[in-house]
């Protein structure tokens, strides 16, 4: 994630700020530019961006609930921003847990979004492709007769992106990672993975392409049900950690492409907000741990360099993790075989938009 500058006074700003802390000028992000811009009243009730060109702008209807602080033009017929326009279901805001699950989802959908602006992916709704575009369903749990708590799915089907809205709860999330055994789980990571998903219908399409990702992922026409069912009774390979990124990438050839579709996300994002920072590592006698991001991450033209400045920022982090008494923030392994699944990634990202990164 990069760092933005108010223009009004110059001072840092960040991707979810409504205001500048230094000046007090309003701020709002927009997707056209990929931008955090400083605002300034116009007429009705709209803005114009400071000191810029352009015409004037108007805040996504859920900025009244503060979910959001994207822009769009006055003159488009939408009232929700390029992301928030996808969602069909969404949590209530009528009281304080349900307001607080729209804040938290809203954020982490944003953060994914900004990842599809920079590299400018088509990301059709359906409105565009009724029977496959993407929307999200943001599901509250349900109670039986009994009192029993029915967990709503997180998952994806033809372009629907459900999430279970209970898990903006951090207890709720922690108490199910605990439980399935896993090393990490965030609302971020929930929608990089079913995105993951979305794109391989969208992307992995002629003969071609579709014969290279069964080559690296194996056959996503795997009988699915029977691959979980396999993974839960017999856990994974033992071999997983030479092959797969995590263990859940090794119960099928679909989540394998999603897992690694979501660590590619994680890996360019984090290597872009390092450089923003400037941040750097050189250990003194440790030369093959120094890194520096001297590159743009959304713009390189292959994973085995990502790869490159990854491994030793995400040792780093794990140390600084550690010495705070948390968990590692990147507790995975990546071998040659995941790389070039990685790479494969990246071409495809690439080619959908069209090499270019905004």
């Amino acid at each position: 994630m990069r760092l933005f500058a108010c223009a009004n006074c110059g001072n840092p700003i960040h991707f979810d700020n409504r205001s500048c802390i230094n000046c007090g000028s309003r701020l709002g992000f927009l997707p056209e530019d990929v931008m955090l811009y400083a605002l300034v009243p116009a007429n009705d009730g709209n803005w114009q961006v400071f000191n810029g060109h352009g015409g004037a702008v108007r805040f996504c209807a859920n900025e009244a609930a503060d979910i959001c602080n994207w822009l769009l033009p006055v003159q488009d017929h939408n009232i929700y921003c390029a992301a928030c326009r996808h969602n069909r279901i969404v949590p209530v805001t009528d009281n304080a847990e349900g307001l607080a699950r729209w804040q938290k989802i809203g954020q982490a959908q944003r953060h994914l979004f900004y990842s599809l602006l920079r590299w400018n992916l088509p990301h059709p709704g359906r409105d565009v492709d009724p029977n496959g575009g993407l929307v999200f369903d943001y599901l509250a749990d349900e109670v039986d007769a009994n009192g029993n708590v029915i967990p709503a799915m997180t998952g994806h089907e033809d372009g629907l992106i459900s999430l279970r809205a209970a898990e903006a709860n951090d207890a709720t999330r922690e108490s199910v990672r605990v439980s399935m055994g896993e090393p990490y789980r965030t609302l971020l990571g929930h929608f990089r993975h079913e995105i993951g998903h979305f794109y391989f219908e969208q992307l992995v399409r002629d003969d071609q392409t579709l014969w290279e990702a069964r080559s690296l992922f194996g056959d996503e026409r795997e009988d699915y049900a029977e691959a979980l069912k396999r993974n839960y009774e017999q856990g994974p390979p033992a071999d997983w950690q030479t092959r797969f990124i995590s263990t859940y990438a090794s119960c099928h050839p679909a989540e394998d492409f999603a897992e690694c579709w979501a660590h590619f996300f994680h890996i360019v994002d984090t290597l872009e907000t390092a450089r923003a920072f400037g941040l750097s590592t050189d250990p003194r006698r440790h030369g093959d741990m120094a890194t520096e991001i001297a590159f743009d991450p959304y713009r390189a033209p292959d994973a085995q360099g990502l790869v490159d400045a990854w491994v030793p920022l995400s040792v780093a982090l794990n140390s600084l993790q550690r010495s705070m008494g948390q968990p590692d923030s990147y507790p995975f392994i990546l071998s040659p075989p995941v790389v070039e699944k990685l790479n494969f990634i990246n071409r495809l990202i690439r080619r959908a938009g069209e090499g270019y990164a905004r």
